[in-house]
């Protein structure tokens, strides 16, 4: 029987970190390339839209824009540079650790980038 407890651990282990990654063990890779959950694209259009007026065409741009993104960045990573963004707007003695950080300014540049690509790929 104890045998079988530290196969089972680590089973559960395996299928636990697979569900968080919302990968199934085996699955194809390029599944990867669509993690951004739908409620994170919606805002992020509602956002563009909001910014480029309110017309069908922004919204295919928008569309368009967020797409590229994703398959630019990781939405881990994407969550991440957004919030140091946020982070880096506000004032005050903590908002200067995230303007003065290199790691959080190369996090934030490689969003911009994406952004940047998206921006020639969509608007264009």
């Amino acid at each position: 029987m104890r045998i079988l407890v530290p196969a089972v651990l680590g089973f559960v282990l395996v299928a636990t970190a697979a569900f968080a990654q919302n990968v199934t063990p085996g699955a194809n890779p390029a599944a990867k390339l669509n993690d951004y959950p739908t409620v994170a694209r919606a805002d992020y259009v509602f956002g563009c839209m909001a910014a480029n007026g309110q017309t069908r065409q922004a919204l295919e741009k928008c569309s368009c824009s967020i797409d590229t993104i994703a398959t630019i960045l990781p939405y881990d990573k994407y969550v991440e540079a957004e919030t140091i963004m946020s982070m880096m707007q506000t004032t005050g003695q903590q908002a200067e650790v995230f303007r003065a950080t290199g790691m959080f300014r190369d996090m934030v540049a490689d969003l911009r980038r994406a952004q940047a690509e998206a921006e020639v790929t969509c608007f264009y």
